[in-house]
């Protein structure tokens, strides 16, 4: 895995305390010198020489003067976001999005290219890099490329960046994402599944207070991303959430449960994901090819699309009552194309949720579509990857791999 080099005026590894600091300003704001003093208890020398030195990294800028009743006006400092680049791809099975960002996760620029996840992770990979080229050739950021963060639909061993076994991903089973592009741009990358993404964006834009959430992915697959107690639960190999495999609770009508896209029979997906949705259309006769053109079927009054999003919905609902029951968080966030056919999928979803679940587990649960849409996995890749590349463990220790302290 490439390592963070040496950031800009830092050269190699910073004290601890230093690194300290300058998460202090990304997480507090701007602050005077007597402010640091105050929140650290350093000693003002202390207090100076850490602070100098990030502002002659360019990490920090100046603020102005605080607005004082008595005494000299102070000189305030704040993080400046803007001394590096973050490139992050939010890459599904059909298409990806790709952004530029700054230090704080802010998105600068976004670019939406067509993919074909299936052909393999040499062509998929020299898109994301020719794609990226071609962004940072006319970037208005004027830093330099800090991480590259890279979200995929199938199941990443957190720790190496390595696809293991995606159902959907054929060709890249064993492939550590960032051999490829960390050589390329020779800089840390931080690679995550992509539900994961979407539920730290959701939490980090939109519910920053929140510290127990679950966000649902339902589109050609099904998928969850769990916030507990404010951070990200990946589990031991990466794969918690993994809802769309697991039995499906369903009145099956088939003298076979169906058989789902990881090889085994009767998975939630099987009932209720996008192309499960599609299947079932087809097998009924109607010429429908994605899950888009199934959604509209149901916006425009399909019967039988219809029918099938709701029962989709309580498939899922029944599957996500458990998970509401053991995590307990404050709120669920439904994205992905089947959440855009509004309350056909969730109302079904949220009948089972609150019928199943514990009524304690239930009582001020918010089940709610997402606000960010298509932008929450790069917004959560940006937010993911700044507190990565300037998290203290890597600022002490640059030639670590960037994954274990995330």
């Amino acid at each position: 895995m490439a390592t963070v080099q040496a950031l800009g005026n830092l050269e190699g590894a910073v004290d601890q305390g230093t690194a300290e600091l300058l998460n202090i300003f990304r997480t507090t704001g701007p602050l005077t010198r007597a402010d640091v003093s105050e929140h650290t208890g350093w000693a003002r020398m202390t207090v100076n020489s850490r602070l100098d030195r990030l502002v002659e990294a360019g990490l920090l800028e100046a603020d102005g003067l605080t607005s004082a009743s008595r005494g000299r006006p102070a000189a305030q400092f704040r993080f400046n976001p803007a001394r590096g680049v973050l490139l992050v791809a939010d890459i599904g099975a059909s298409g990806m999005r790709l952004a530029l960002c700054d230090l704080a996760g802010e998105v600068h620029r976004r670019v939406d290219a067509p993919v074909d996840i299936a052909a393999g992770p040499d062509v998929v990979l020299g898109e994301v890099e020719r794609r990226f080229d071609q962004m940072l050739g006319d970037q208005a950021l004027a830093g330099s490329v800090w991480g590259v963060g890279i979200s995929l639909p199938g199941p990443v061993e957190f720790a190496t960046g390595t696809v293991v076994e995606p159902p959907i991903m054929t060709g890249w089973n064993g492939t550590r994402v960032p051999d490829r592009l960390g050589a390329h741009f020779d800089v840390a990358v931080f690679v995550e599944n992509d539900v994961n993404a979407m539920a730290l964006g959701e939490q980090r834009a939109c519910y920053p207070q929140v510290r127990d959430l679950l966000f649902l992915k339902t589109g050609t697959g099904i998928g969850a991303g769990i916030i507990a107690n404010g951070s990200l639960l990946r589990g031991a190999q990466g794969t918690a959430g993994d809802i769309g495999h697991t039995w499906a609770d369903a009145e099956d009508a088939h003298a076979r449960r169906p058989l789902c896209r990881c090889g085994k029979q009767g998975c939630v997906e099987s009932y209720a994901s996008g192309w499960a949705i599609v299947r079932d259309l087809a097998t009924a006769g109607q010429p429908i090819e994605t899950v888009d053109q199934a959604v509209e079927r149901v916006i425009f009054g399909d019967p039988l699309a219809t029918s099938l999003l709701r029962d989709a919905g309580r498939v899922v609902g029944s599957s996500l009552a458990h998970m509401v029951s053991v995590l307990n968080p404050s709120v669920v966030v439904v994205g992905g194309q089947l959440a855009a056919a509004g309350e056909h999928f969730l109302g079904g979803l949220r009948e089972r949720v609150y019928a199943r679940s514990l009524p304690l587990a239930t009582r001020d649960l918010q089940i709610t579509r997402s606000k960010l849409d298509g932008d929450a996995g790069v917004i959560g890749l940006a937010h993911g990857l700044a507190d990565a590349v300037l998290s203290p463990a890597n600022l002490t220790e640059p030639g670590r791999e960037l994954a274990r302290r995330a």
